[in-house]
């Protein structure tokens, strides 16, 4: 538990900032598993939920919730799936 006033600041911004990154990474690993799914039946369909799927890893990877590289080689798998 904090002691100091700005240690109990500090945790409240952390648990704030903490609930934006988790919902941002749950979002997108949800995007990658319905791709996944689509892939299996619908190739076509799976190639427009590309971009969307690109935009939620993107945005992950911009805030700092997912690494650049971790970015890339996720984009990578996704695009080797749907071709």
């Amino acid at each position: 538990m904090p002691i100091t006033k700005s240690a109990e600041k500090a945790m409240r911004g952390s648990l704030r900032k903490k609930g934006i990154n988790d919902r941002r990474k749950r979002a997108m690993k949800e995007i990658v598993k319905t791709m996944d799914k689509v892939v299996k039946t619908d190739k076509k369909g799976a190639s427009e939920m590309l971009s969307k799927a690109y935009q939620a890893i993107d945005k992950a990877a911009k805030r700092g919730v997912i690494k650049k590289n971790t970015a890339a080689r996720k984009k990578a798998r996704l695009s080797r799936l749907v071709k």
